[in-house]
């Protein structure tokens, strides 16, 4: 389909251009570039990772990026607003790091509680989903930069992720896959859209009808269709295909193999073509965007502040321990693996380089004051390999904490110095001084206790470690350097036990060597303190705990855990943290857990605990947003975007592993909460789970007054609804309002219920709200493969609920409102007054609604 022409010189360019130059530029110049062409007005654009901050073309740890919180996090807010904002942010990023275009958003769903990349994709719903990525995508594309929603499409577990075929019908494809990239095209219209690596129906997405029509075709997307990196794999069969860009390049599959295609009429060049005007297009958009420029940005610290608060999600808080008064406390005790090394994100392609971190213990330090006294210990270990130095282990001389001294060398000796900001560097070629081959890492290490310390390196290269001088660990694995998942995520370590003394610093130098024709490089310092046995200290905890006026644990996973590359194969917390949990709990009744986790955990424990807070991989300004909600200057904003497993074993969906290489979906419709409520209508018994999509609890109460249907100006419009809610605690607070909706007498295949709509209002204490909550059309519709979107000869009931645990009686309760079919919903000035219900619950006292009364 050609979807737009140009003026005709740029038509007669596009004619008379060879072949082999248009085949040059439908593929990458390196990693993150893209082909010049100076006859088309076509510049070299640049795109850059990723989702929670953009880490720029250079590939270097120096540069200093923002570190947003993780799509989970951002998900939780429900927050369209906070959401735009959060794009602004990363345009502004984008424009400072020189990027045309950022890699993001992850838009693929929590199918299972075992994906590993979870953390990166925003929710288990295509609505919700759906509508966030609109306004992420927005807030970024409105300051001129580019947006790349990724990975389309059903691209949710990583194992085989690059050869597995995804099966789907079509219902399912449609409804649950398709719909929420179908959202963000038709709303927000990006820039580009990735296809993903693995296949969908018996073809990869790289050579997948589904990127032409519905994408292309039905949906109307103007932009181009990039490869994730290496998922070309074909060929004709690619290039037949609406797969506009191959990354990285050069690619070799469409190299002169392509211009052979092409002359000899396998691939006629008027699909080429078409491929080079999207591109053109493209450049077009990046040309006026660098031209325009975006907006004065907002503060990268605070919106990373307000967003990590905004996403904080108090799951449980069954005495009000939370918020915490500085005032009524003398002593605190931080404890436990998190809380010492704590995850601001996830690992893999989604990682920045953040200027700084704020750790627990520092933002709550802060916040305390110096009249409570403030203790941390490990009490437990999330694995038995090496971590990174922590910044104030480490000083290179003269300089402050964290840093190292860079010796860059080449085959005459010294080429370049420099002091850098981390004891891990993440190099691109861009990042590396001409002429170097090689770099010594140079940092002053004091221990902090006495004992053998594994002292070491993490890396694919060659490397070898000296201490004061003295050669201790060394390997060479230089042949890997083309394996990106194992230099990103999976790379090797090497240490040597070497007996220290606390205080006493010892010289460390990490000599690195890289291959010669890698593009990308992640080498640094790994070490391991003397670890006294887990149940000594597990002890030490409790005693620290049992000694304070408030105990905070802090739990969570590991990058071993949970990451891109693999899926995970437990959602139990890694090491002794249960047993360490449990401790600090009998210790000090007034123990709040903390859970630093990227996605679904179980907490065996969450019940016996003073409050439970789940605060996600949160960003740089992780202490200081903990310490924010924890002593009450924020609210915990969140609200669960995916329903939490109390044990995997009760979880709906939980393989992600193919089978002779496919991967059936045969839970169809039934994704997250629609799974749970299949489930307990079908086997009553069946354990619920822990926390349902949309719970969330916060320091203030609401009362629901009244829902109000308005109707739809037409068949098949949005559907608008008022939803009237009164701030009946002594706080301001968030309202997340949720409307479920079912369809009792249908004769279609439909979840049980299904997220219908949401908003979300700040109500004043005291003061009420009159919520719009705007229904999409769509959301009355369904798939038939032989007609496509149909509407239904059926009755819809909708209703508020506070969470999607319970909207089953929510939608057979006193607020529940019923409509047409979706063919014939009536105009809103039809609708009669019997519609409004308010009176059935604004007649009876609050406690009366459970369903919809609460926390925030």
């Amino acid at each position: 389909m050609t979807f737009t022409s140009f003026d005709a010189d740029v038509e007669e360019a596009i004619r008379t251009l060879p072949v082999a130059d248009k085949v040059r530029l439908l593929s990458g110049s390196g990693l993150w570039f893209t082909q010049a062409e100076p006859r088309l007005g076509l510049p070299k654009i640049t795109v850059s990772d990723g989702p929670v901050g953009v880490r720029g073309h250079r590939d270097t740890e120096a540069a200093g990026s923002v570190n947003l919180p993780s799509a989970t996090c951002l998900a939780s807010s429900w927050d369209r607003r906070l959401m735009a904002r959060v794009g602004r942010l990363l345009a502004a990023e984008a424009r400072r790091q020189e990027v045309d275009v950022v890699l993001g958003p992850t838009m693929n769903l929590h199918r299972s509680p075992l994906a590993g990349r979870n953390f990166e994709c925003l929710s288990e719903d295509p609505l919700l989903t759906g509508e966030l990525a609109a306004a992420y995508v927005d807030g970024i594309q409105a300051q001129g930069i580019g947006a790349c929603p990724k990975h389309f499409v059903a691209n949710e577990a990583e194992t085989e992720r690059t050869t597995v075929n995804n099966v789907l019908d079509e219902q399912t494809l449609h409804e649950v896959y398709l719909a929420p990239f179908e959202r963000v095209v038709r709303q927000a219209r990006p820039w580009m859209i990735m296809a993903a690596y693995n296949g969908v129906n018996g073809k990869a997405m790289t050579e997948n009808p589904l990127t032409e029509n519905p994408l292309k075709t039905e949906w109307g997307f103007e932009g181009a269709v990039v490869s994730d990196w290496h998922a070309v794999y074909s060929t004709v069969d690619s290039a037949l295909s609406a797969t506009d860009l191959a990354m990285p390049g050069p690619e070799k599959l469409w190299g002169d193999g392509l211009v052979d295609a092409i002359s000899s009429g396998l691939v006629p060049e008027a699909v080429i073509d078409e491929k080079v005007r999207r591109l053109v297009t493209l450049g077009r958009r990046v040309e006026e965007g660098r031209r325009n420029g975006p907006a004065t940005p907002e503060a990268g610290a605070a919106v990373a502040r307000e967003a990590a608060a905004a996403g904080f999600v108090l799951l449980e808080n069954p005495a009000g321990v939370l918020p915490l008064s500085p005032g009524d406390l003398t002593s605190i005790a931080v404890v436990g693996p998190s809380a010492l090394d704590p995850r601001t994100q996830g690992g893999g392609s989604a990682s920045v380089f953040p200027a700084y971190t704020v750790a627990p213990a520092e933002g709550l330090r802060a916040r305390a004051g110096d009249g409570v006294r403030l203790t941390t210990v490990q009490g437990a270990w999330l694995s038995e390999g090496l971590r990174e130095p922590r910044t104030a282990e480490c000083h290179a001389p003269g300089q402050g904490e964290g840093s190292v001294r860079l010796t860059w060398r080449g085959p005459a000796g010294t080429v370049a110095e420099e002091y850098g900001p981390r004891t891990t560097l993440t190099r691109g070629t861009g990042a590396i001084p001409a002429g170097a081959t090689a770099v010594d890492v140079e940092t002053i290490f004091t221990p902090d206790v006495s004992g053998t310390w594994k002292l070491g390196f993490k890396g694919i290269g060659h490397a070898s470690l000296e201490v004061d001088g003295d050669a201790m660990a060394g390997a060479d694995s230089r042949d890997r350097y083309a394996d990106i998942e194992a230099v990103l995520i999976g790379a090797p370590d090497e240490s040597a036990g070497v007996d220290l003394t606390a205080g006493t610093p010892v010289h460390l130098t990490l000599r690195y060597a890289w291959h010669p024709q890698a593009t990308l490089f992640r080498v640094g310092l790994a070490i391991d303190e003397p670890r006294e046995s887990a149940d000594r200290e597990i002890a030490k905890a409790a005693a620290a705990a049992g000694a304070a006026d408030v105990a905070v644990v802090m739990v969570g996973t590991s990058g071993a855990v949970e990451s891109e590359g693999f899926d995970r194969t437990s959602l139990a917390l890694p090491g002794r943290q249960d047993d360490l949990v449990r401790a600090v709990i009998e210790a000090n009744p007034r123990t709040v857990v903390v859970v630093n986790a990227g996605a679904a955990v179980e907490m065996p424990w969450r019940n016996d605990a003073a409050a439970v807070l789940l605060v996600w991989f949160p960003g740089m300004e992780f202490g200081n947003a903990l310490a924010d909600v924890l002593f009450g200057d924020a609210e915990p904003g969140g609200h669960l975007p995916t329903t939490w497993p109390a044990a995997l074993a009760d979880a709906p969906v939980r393989d992600t592993r193919p089978r002779n290489g496919r991967l059936e979906y045969t839970e169809r419709l039934d994704v997250g909460y629609r799974g749970w409520a299949k489930q307990a209508r079908q086997t009553p018994q069946a354990a619920a789970p822990a926390y349902w999509l949309g719970h969330g609890l916060g320091y203030t109460t609401f009362a629901v007054e009244g829902f109000t249907l308005l109707g739809a100006a037409a068949p098949g419009d949005d559907v608008h609804t008022v939803l009237t809610v009164r701030n009946t605690g002594s706080r301001d607070g968030k309202y997340l309002a949720q409307i479920y909706a079912d369809a009792p007498e249908t004769d279609v295949d439909r979840p049980e219920f299904w997220l219908a709509g949401f908003a979300t209002e700040l109500i004043p204490a005291g003061e009420h709200r009159d919520i719009r909550v705007t229904l999409p059309g769509r959301s009355f519709q369904h798939w038939d493969a032989g007609r496509g979107w149909c509407g239904e000869e059926t009755t819809f009931r909708i209703a508020p609920a506070g969470q999607a645990g319970n909207a089953r009686a929510a939608l057979a309760g006193p607020l529940a409102a019923s409509i047409g079919p979706a063919a014939t919903i009536r105009p809103m000035a039809s609708i009669p007054p019997a519609a409004t219900v308010r009176s059935a619950a604004s007649s009876r006292p609050a406690a009366s609604v459970p369903a919809l009364d609460g926390m925030g």
